[in-house]
């Protein structure tokens, strides 16, 4: 090979980035990949996934209705978590409950409030609805922890002596109003730029395949390294553009809090686009067919970092193979820096880590995308 043929030329390069730059602008469906398929998945997922638990019908289960049993539903009916019905007698409720018109049964007995004023001890019996476990246990919580308040609550009203000698005085750091929003909108941003950052590269070789123009291109003086960083430089703007659009519609649309610099998300995000597109390439250079490029980029990009990143599931929850196998994810490592940058703000030793893990992927990515092209195209 020549050594003119093995440097890089800034003539050939801009030549390439302009012909590829025509291309984006010429097919809209790159552009509507980098930014409407953004703002349809943040909307999708920002308003229709969400983790919290608001207006649960709770059946009150009152044997014998008096001044206490009605201000512990009158507490539990000011609380945005809870939806209260009455009943009277524990079996329709708990028909209630089978039928799903209810989620959960608060029962107080008919000795509750004598009980009470005794000293003897007042337990509450709760019973929730566990065909669906995530919420069940929500429910559990949000139940005891509202009839722990109304307990504290009547007791300092009356100058009671606590029933514990030990008060849990629990704060919530990073996430206050423990909002699933807050949690789930930097992760849906990392799955969000991984879909758009593989599929729009995974269709720019097989395409020139499938027109016909990839043997024009190579007998053209150009060097695969030209070739590959004219195709990458372009969409890599378009896809930064893409994120930026998705942080914005986070901090703005959905008032998720961006306490860390703002620098430090835009460098790990350019590590991650380099990655998911070095990934779209790759699979555009094996495939040669746009069709089976997208589907593929979607099982192996798409897919795994939904379900394996963190981004809905927790990592440390699921089986050792697993968790294993979520290393060689690249989005796990972006939506654990997404997730500390938005809410806890620039906290190192999660973020340097994650940034270098992501700058190794990048490295090994991009140099297979070499070695495959040169093979394939050489």
């Amino acid at each position: 090979m020549p050594a003119s043929d093995a440097q890089l030329s800034r003539r050939r390069l801009a030549g390439m980035v302009r012909k590829e730059s025509l291309q984006i602008l010429r097919d809209p469906s790159s552009i509507a990949i980098a930014f409407v398929l953004p703002v349809v998945m943040l909307f999708l997922f920002g308003y229709g996934v969400s983790l919290d638990a608001k207006d649960v019908r709770i059946g009150f289960v009152i044997e014998s209705p008096d001044s206490e049993t009605s201000d512990i539903r009158a507490a539990f009916g000011q609380s945005d978590y809870f939806d209260p019905v009455v009943f009277h007698a524990i079996q329709a409720a708990e028909q209630a409950l089978q039928q799903h018109d209810i989620d959960g049964i608060v029962w107080l007995q008919s000795d509750f409030s004598h009980r009470l004023h005794a000293g003897l001890g007042a337990p509450i019996g709760v019973i929730v609805n566990g065909v669906d476990a995530n919420q069940g246990r929500i429910t559990e919580g949000y139940i005891l922890g509202a009839w722990q308040t109304w307990l504290t609550h009547y007791t300092e009203r009356r100058g009671l002596p606590k029933a514990f000698p030990i008060t849990l005085e629990q704060r919530v750091w990073f996430n206050p109003a423990v909002r699933s929003r807050d949690f789930l909108v930097p992760g849906l941003v990392a799955v969000i730029m991984t879909l758009i950052g593989a599929l729009l590269t995974a269709m720019v070789v097989a395409r020139e395949w499938e027109r016909g123009t990839m043997e024009a291109l190579l007998v053209t003086p150009i060097h695969i390294r030209e070739l590959l960083m004219g195709k990458l430089i372009p969409y890599f703007i378009l896809g930064m553009g893409g994120m930026l659009l998705t942080v914005a519609m986070a901090v703005w649309q959905f008032d998720v809090p961006l306490r860390g610099s703002f620098l430090v998300l835009l460098v790990a995000s350019a590590l991650f686009m380099l990655v998911s597109l070095a990934m779209g390439l790759l699979i555009s250079i094996v495939a040669k067919n746009q069709f089976v490029a997208g589907q593929v980029a979607i099982i192996v990009t798409f897919l795994p970092a939904f379900i394996l990143s963190g981004f809905i599931f927790d990592i440390n929850s699921m089986p050792w193979a697993i968790q294993a196998i979520t290393h060689i994810i690249p989005a796990r490592y972006f939506v654990s820096i997404l997730q500390t940058v938005f809410l806890a703000g620039n906290v190192w030793p999660v973020i340097l880590p994650n940034a270098v893990a992501l700058l190794l992927m990048a490295f090994f990515f991009l140099i297979l995308v070499r070695r495959k092209a040169s093979k394939r195209l050489e």
